[in-house]
């Protein structure tokens, strides 16, 4: 079991941290899988012990001033930066991210308090604040926001601190209480996070029970969302279980639901791009976290005039990508695929690809290795054409490791068709001199990031995060998290005292008698 835990394998129940003996829930580490990091037994029970925990704590952490809350949160920050070493590290054991990606990830941690509590012209504060207009010479117009209540995060193992604490830290901040389930493949990652959580929240005086940690699998999160009395879910996860997610909620419209469910992100390469840019953009954006993001550069689209050259250069860089032990002197870039079920699913992908027709470029292949890690090579496979089917080499599937399938094309119009030929919609990029043609790509890419001349992956904290078709409901993330966090009351407020009759009534003071 990890060192780098407070507690040993618990589920955090109003302020209580209540012990998981047993072995329902094993997570090892990719790299060296004899060793075991988290080990325990859900309780599902505890999901309801843990919605209405949060349910009493929320009438006196929404009362309190926001100041109080922002001070809980900006000594979270502060853990965050003194302990970002740990994080980094216990990240790398349990997910296999290379020390380097992990330690990126674990300094964000920090950085969302600071996005979160940005008062300034462009911080997401601005637009969940009140304000008053007058509406008559003795009427105002009155708007403030009220928090949804408990809300539901579901984490993924990708990002299994950064994702959840994106949800968790505007929720805190505008009066909302969390029930935090981790992905049953982080689960010391998220128990981590939520006991700096909690650290922070008692060391400022918050009521027990605003920040409540239910481990499990599928069973606990259904548990969770069936509750009649959660007031949102804020998932980071695939398409399948974000559908799941939207079903169990028909009968709650109010329910806020903010699901960020993957990519098959696209990024176009046209003949007068910048190749070496390009190149690099390329290969970083669909190797990067051994292919785990959901922005990552799974399909790339290359013109004709430039395709042979380019992609040999895509070849050549990934077959000398460094792939190896996240803790070694020099750094990989790539570590293990977080388990041997996600390796073997990337390379039954491929071979389903090559035996409708594929050309294998570069085959992603198991490395052997004398710890037994699940280590892979990154793969490259020319298609045809990508369609909107999900079967056939150009299907539009996300295949969650480091695969990139191409085609090439002989036009803009061809293209960016093909960029487009996906239900997904997370990010896009394209790689252009062409003025014209970036202002076009920006209008029709049909993506909630776009970005010119650089990758797919590596979104900024700065700017909204979300997706379109399969890849989100219109919620995004990022620095536009405080959006699905409150909501707005219209309030009139009269001070006259003779108020105006309508046509076709009458008052006599008499009435009052």
């Amino acid at each position: 079991m990890s060192t780098l835990l407070a507690h040993g394998p618990s589920n955090l129940l109003e302020g209580r941290w209540v012990p998981l003996p047993g072995d329902a829930i094993t997570s090892r580490n990719p790299t060296r899988p004899v060793e075991i990091v988290w080990q325990g037994s859900p309780d599902p029970a505890h999901a309801d012990e843990a919605v209405a925990a949060a349910r009493r704590a929320l009438p006196a952490w929404a009362a309190l001033p926001a100041e109080r809350r922002f001070a809980a949160l900006r000594r979270f920050r502060d853990l965050c930066k003194a302990r970002a070493a740990d994080m980094a590290r216990l990240i790398t054991d349990e997910t296999g991210k290379a020390l380097w990606d992990a330690r990126a990830e674990a300094d964000l941690l920090a950085a969302k308090v600071d996005i979160t509590l940005d008062a300034s012209e462009h911080g997401g504060l601005r637009r969940v604040s009140g304000f008053e207009i007058p509406l008559s010479a003795s009427r105002t117009g009155r708007t403030w926001f009220r928090p949804h209540g408990v809300m539901v995060v579901l984490g993924p193992f990708n990002f299994p601190a950064h994702l959840p604490n994106g949800h968790i830290i505007p929720a805190l901040a505008l009066g909302n209480t969390v029930v935090f389930k981790p992905s049953d493949k982080a689960p010391a990652v998220g128990q981590t996070l939520a006991a700096w959580l909690a650290e922070a929240l008692d060391a400022e005086g918050a009521p027990p029970g605003v920040v409540n940690l239910v481990h499990g699998g599928a069973s606990v999160a259904s548990r969770l969302v069936a509750n009649p009395d959660i007031d949102g879910v804020l998932f980071t996860g695939s398409w399948p279980v974000g559908r799941r997610i939207l079903e169990a909620s028909l009968d709650w419209p109010g329910r806020v639901l903010a699901l960020e469910m993957g990519g098959n992100a696209p990024a176009v390469v046209l003949p007068d791009a910048d190749l070496r840019q390009a190149a690099i953009e390329v290969a970083r954006s669909a190797f990067v976290s051994t292919g785990q993001r959901c922005t990552c550069t799974r399909r790339l689209v290359v013109h004709s005039a430039v395709a042979e050259r380019f992609v040999r250069t895509i070849v050549a860089m990934a077959s000398g990508l460094r792939v190896g032990d996240p803790l070694a002197d020099p750094q990989p870039f790539m570590g293990p695929i977080i388990s041997a079920e996600a390796r073997a699913a990337v390379l039954a992908a491929q071979d389903r690809f090559a035996a409708g027709g594929a050309e294998v470029r570069l085959p992603a292949r198991a490395l052997e290795s004398p710890t037994g890690g699940h280590f892979l090579s990154p793969g490259i496979v020319r298609v045809d054409r990508f369609t909107l089917s999900e079967d056939g080499p150009g299907a539009d599937v996300e295949v969650f490791g480091p695969l990139l399938r191409y085609v090439v094309v002989d036009s803009v119009d061809e293209a960016i068709a093909q960029a487009n030929a996906t239900r997904f919609g997370l990010a896009a990029s394209i790689f252009t001199k062409d003025a014209g043609v970036i202002d076009r790509f920006l209008a029709e890419a049909r993506a909630g990031c776009v970005n010119v001349n650089t990758g797919t992956a590596g979104a900024s904290s700065k700017l909204p995060f979300g997706g379109i078709g399969l890849s989100g409901n219109h919620r995004p993330a990022g620095a536009f998290s405080l959006d699905y966090c409150a909501y707005p009351v219209a309030g009139m407020i009269e001070s006259g005292a003779a108020a105006p009759l309508p046509i076709g009534m009458t008052f006599e003071e008499s009435f009052l008698e």
